[in-house]
């Protein structure tokens, strides 16, 4: 038998009237994360109209279209005389990555997820692309596009650029099968150091499109450079994620009996 929610943590402090963010679509937000992380479990029955616009302090015709924008997204279910039911496919398995053992924390991810290959190109590496990789700009690289999935649903958007000579030893069926990681391991360029550049931005209209989202929804942004043992750039990866779909952690520990800190990794 589905249950009430009693203890909600809702308040009107969640919101920002001065936003240009509708105060609907804010109540959907905080409504959407309590599902997300499980206040809000699946099967289990939401605050009802006139109890959220008290929590809120705000009318019941905004909560309204905050709820039923919630059930456009297949997040709850709607019924007269029962309530607002969360849906079982509601609550989503989140990634986690870690900094403590990055590239085990790598391989362990892609064995976890499936990959769909969007696109693959060869060309010359632009400025840009050709430093990170310690190439010379011009250089023959391949790029590669794909969307990685848990669960059939969609968590992150890749772009790869690898140097012509490795790419060339990897499939594209084997792409989409295998870890890069585990490829580059194969064919003699396994990865020994990561260097990796961590921010949060806004997706643009394509990218949001691919990962389920609304455009500027916020996204974390990995880029990362993979080097082999002898130092060489084995591959350049442009990583964004959901942030409600993915988490990294890291462990920090002092040197010695110093004051300054390190980074496990």
């Amino acid at each position: 038998m589905d249950q009430p929610n009693t203890h909600t943590g809702l308040s009107p402090d969640q919101l920002d009237h001065s936003a240009p963010t509708p105060l609907y679509h804010q109540i959907f937000l905080v409504l959407r994360e309590k599902i997300r992380t499980g206040e809000f479990p699946a099967n289990s029955v939401i605050p009802g109209e006139q109890e959220l616009a008290k929590l809120f302090d705000v009318s019941r015709i905004t909560v309204k279209r905050a709820l039923n924008e919630l059930a456009a997204h297949d997040l709850v279910s709607r019924h007269r005389g029962r309530g607002t039911v969360v849906t079982a496919s509601a609550a989503l398995p989140q990634v986690h990555g870690s900094f403590d053992n990055l590239i085990e924390s790598l391989k362990t991810l892609g064995l976890e997820t499936e990959v769909e290959i969007l696109e693959t190109s060869d060309g010359p590496a632009s400025s840009i692309v050709a430093d990170l990789l310690d190439i010379e700009p011009g250089s023959p690289v391949q790029r590669a596009v794909r969307l990685r999935k848990l669960s059939g649903e969609p968590f992150s958007y890749l772009v790869q650029y690898m140097p012509a000579d490795i790419a060339a030893r990897i499939s594209r069926q084997d792409m989409e099968t295998t870890p890069t990681l585990v490829l580059l391991e194969r064919i003699g360029a396994a990865a020994h150091e990561a260097e990796q550049w961590i921010t949060a931005v806004a997706a643009e209209p394509p990218l949001a499109a691919h990962l389920g989202l609304d455009p500027g929804a916020p996204l974390l942004r990995i880029e990362r450079v993979m080097r082999d043992k002898s130092g060489r750039a084995v591959q350049l990866l442009y990583a964004h994620y959901r942030p409600d779909r993915f988490k990294y952690h890291m462990r920090s520990n002092r040197k010695g009996g110093s004051s300054a800190w390190k980074s496990e990794g």
